[in-house]
């Protein structure tokens, strides 16, 4: 086991000469003098100026004493002041923060989303999206909380249970910031709020075509005919955020031929019937479609051909059981969370060649899982968590050859583990908390040799 002793922040000051203990006090008083004594202000610069070196504080003080001094009501002076905290980014990042513009404001969103994004948008691989995304935390420039059974520790494991908000003058921050330079070149087309229709601003779209990477709308109940005809011929991604009962997708989303990346959400109460998936045949490119609080009971009745796709996650929908009727060939990462009408995993939720995670969780009628899941034979992570209903796993687990990581936590009904499970040869990770009424293993457990990490309660330990 490594143990990492961090400096703490008595010894940095013991590092420093006198002299710079004073300087840097000064500077410091100057930067709170300039920030106004406003808290978000001096929790933002202060972060990023943070283990800084002196050279880095004094480039910040000149920048801040050349701007606008500011109180609560100088909204442009605050962004001056917050835009010297974005310096330190390098472009990528920058980039990344200027992302965040695309999602409501005070709104709790799944930061995988946010991920999704910088993978199929920015290009970037996995890993370097979370280091970014634990960056940005970490400068204060987005609030990330975790679901209560889970701590906030940013992984690849548990992404799908952290979320993310900003704060309002952040995000005007990160609208300020990207919207300089021509419309016609806009990286990014957002609304600022919510409206009720599309802003009248957008109707040269229609015979404009724009350099639009990203596409954010925020509007209440929508029909096929409310919709501006759109040319966007380069626009990757697609995010659609609503109130309403009832929607229907924009008709200019059969044209958007290199759109990779789409997200609809539902922020209304109950769950909103949705129209015109069936357009999404029309988007061979298409890599990622995240659905939430929607219903669909036509996806039952056609077959939409998604034959790219590698990534698809539907939480809190209804309709979407029959997932054979979509081509799915090529998907590589399977979600479905809080489906509070899912009673039994159906069979065709198995037939997933491809797919590398699979992940089912909140699903409380869920009390059996088909044997048919061991077809998954290349599956590397399975995740089967807050599953109260479920009994048991089924044997054809031990058919799960390439696995690495084995969720079941918080399946309180779990009684026992198939003796199949020592066949798990490459298992390395083993989450099994808060299964209560697990009361002994198998003693096949002794053969996962691969095994590194085990999260379990204390009795289970014993």
């Amino acid at each position: 086991m490594e143990i990492v002793a961090e400096k703490n922040d008595s010894e940095e000051v013991k590092d420093l000469q006198p002299s710079k203990i004073q300087s840097r006090v000064f500077e410091a008083i100057e930067v709170q003098a300039q920030c106004g004594g406003l808290p978000l202000a001096l929790k933002v610069i202060g972060r990023s100026l943070h283990g800084e070196p002196q050279q880095v504080w004094e480039r910040a003080k000149n920048k801040i004493s050349r701007g606008e001094s500011i109180s609560a009501y100088h909204k442009n002076g605050l962004l001056k002041l917050l835009e010297i905290s974005i310096d330190s980014l390098d472009d990528v990042a920058k980039e990344c923060f200027l992302d965040l513009a695309l999602f409501p404001e005070d709104r709790k969103i799944c930061a995988d989303a946010l991920l999704d994004i910088w993978v199929y948008v920015r290009k970037l691989q996995r890993h370097d999206a979370l280091s970014i995304l634990s960056d940005l935390a970490s400068r204060n420039l987005l609030n990330l909380t975790s679901t209560p059974r889970r701590t906030i520790a940013i992984s690849h494991e548990n992404v799908s249970e952290l979320y993310f908000s900003q704060h309002s003058v952040m995000r005007e921050l990160a609208i300020h910031l990207g919207c300089r330079g021509s419309v016609v070149h806009s990286k990014r087309f957002l609304m600022d709020m919510k409206e009720q229709s599309l802003p009248e601003k957008w109707e040269f779209l229609n015979h404009t075509a724009c350099d639009v990477q990203v596409l954010s709308i925020h509007t209440g109940p929508m029909e096929a005919s409310n919709w501006y005809e759109m040319n966007l011929p380069e626009t990757v991604a697609l995010l659609l955020f609503f109130t309403s009962s009832e929607y229907s997708l924009p008709p200019f989303l059969r044209s958007m031929k290199n759109l990779k990346f789409l997200m609809i959400l539902n922020y209304g109460t109950k769950k909103a019937t949705v129209k015109g998936l069936d357009a999404l045949s029309s988007l061979t490119e298409l890599k990622c479609v995240r659905l939430e609080r929607l219903i669909a009971p036509l996806v039952q009745k056609q077959r939409t051909e998604l034959s790219n796709l590698e990534k698809l996650s539907l939480s809190l929908c209804e309709g979407f059981e029959y997932v054979s009727t979509f081509n799915i060939t090529k998907l590589r990462e399977f979600n479905i969370d809080h489906s509070s009408n899912l009673e039994e995993v159906p069979i065709s939720f198995c037939y997933m060649p491809s797919v590398k995670m699979w992940s089912i969780s909140n699903c409380h009628l869920v009390q059996k899982l088909p044997y048919e899941l061991g077809n998954m034979n290349s599956l590397r992570m399975l995740r089967l968590s807050a599953l109260p209903g479920l009994k048991e796993l089924p044997p054809s687990i031990g058919k799960l050859r390439p696995l690495e990581c084995l969720d079941i936590s918080f399946c309180e009904g779990l009684r026992e583990l198939p003796v199949e499970i020592g066949q798990l040869k490459k298992l390395s990770e083993f989450d099994m908390r808060e299964c209560s009424r697990l009361k002994r293993l198998p003693r096949a457990v002794c053969e996962l040799n691969s095994l590194k990490l085990v999260i379990s309660d204390e009795k289970i330990v014993k």
